[in-house]
């Protein structure tokens, strides 16, 4: 059976490297970031693919840098018949990519050539997509550039957060470099190549992205609440102090209003803002030093009067 080498480090990774492991490939060794600092006490946290290595009795190699010259020697010294990464969070250099006999074979959570970069899943939710999926790709010079092998598609659902269409297409795509790798590796699977005119590329998230601007339509407002959950989530200016808003769904009450507007604020009838176009209703929320709960819950002890506008706070008062 082929060795392999694999490179991921969220909890995306881990099923492709179940995957590998029960198909019976000899995964010779994984290459995960660094531990980070975590949690209250700031203590080092292994990333979930380490820690499933570790469980699965895998060697585990750990380096910020894999192009440093001990990285390379590493790799090298394994003498691994493929790569395969999955969210690994490193651009591997030229002379990485020559290492593998079969070069590196990259589990990429969008529908190739749509949505490059590190964050597919977030995007196709915030952008309003219908569908999301998987790609298997040969990865090459530049960032999610290079041929595809396959891929594999899922409806989106109406109400699915980034983090539960997480899960779900690292299953896809588990199941997917398990079906193909094989093919891939006797060359009966063969690669073509992305058609750039459609490629498109968003940038790194960002905690500032998660404002939400009261003058977009509710439907794009509710598609960045559920794209942006739950890193780095979405998050609104009120009196009361800065509010997380977890989950939201449009709302059919109709008023002309500016927006931001709370229309609807109580425990039977929920809390529903006015939007550039039609009106939201926040479902779920968190308040500074405070867990995160429904919000119907939140003003059955909390006021928030009809009229108030959310987003704007006095000058000076900026508040995290």
């Amino acid at each position: 059976m082929a060795k392999v080498v694999f490179m991921g480090t969220p909890e995306f990774a881990v099923p492709s490297l179940d995957a590998l492991i029960d198909a019976g490939f000899d995964v010779v060794g994984v290459f995960t970031q660094p531990d980070r600092p975590a949690g209250r006490g700031h203590k080092l946290v292994a990333c979930p693919v380490k820690q499933r290595a570790l469980e699965r009795g895998c060697s585990v190699f750990q380096f910020e840098r894999l192009r440093s010259a001990e990285g390379v020697e590493t790799l090298r010294a394994l003498a691994p018949d493929v790569a395969v990464t999955a969210a690994f969070g490193q651009i591997l250099t030229e002379e990485l990519l020559s290492i593998p006999a079969h070069g590196v074979v990259n589990v990429h959570a969008s529908l190739l050539p749509k949505h490059r970069g590190s964050a597919p899943i977030n995007y196709c939710i915030i952008q309003g997509d219908a569908v999301a999926g998987v790609t298997l790709m040969q990865t090459a010079k530049g960032i999610d550039t290079g041929d595809m092998y396959v891929s594999a598609k899922t409806e989106i659902g109406a109400r699915e957060t980034a983090g539960a269409l997480t899960l779900r297409l690292s299953q896809i795509g588990a199941e997917l470099l398990a079906k193909n790798l094989n093919d891939i590796l006797t060359g009966a699977l063969k690669p073509i190549p992305q058609d750039e005119s459609l490629a498109t590329y968003e940038p790194l998230l960002s905690k500032e992205m998660g404002r939400i601007d009261w003058t977009r339509s509710a439907h794009e407002i509710d598609c960045m609440v559920r794209g942006l959950n739950p890193w780095p989530g979405a998050y609104t200016d009120t009196t009361l102090g800065r509010m997380k808003v977890h989950l939201t769904a449009p709302s059919d009450l109709c008023e002309d209003a500016l927006p931001g507007t709370v229309l609807r604020a109580s425990a039977k009838e929920g809390l529903v803002v006015s939007c550039g176009s039609g009106s939201v209703e926040i479902q779920t929320l968190q308040m500074p030093g405070a867990k995160r709960m429904e919000a119907k819950a939140f003003l059955a002890g909390r006021h928030i009067p009809i009229g108030t506008k959310l987003g704007e706070v006095s000058e000076g008062e900026e508040r995290e």
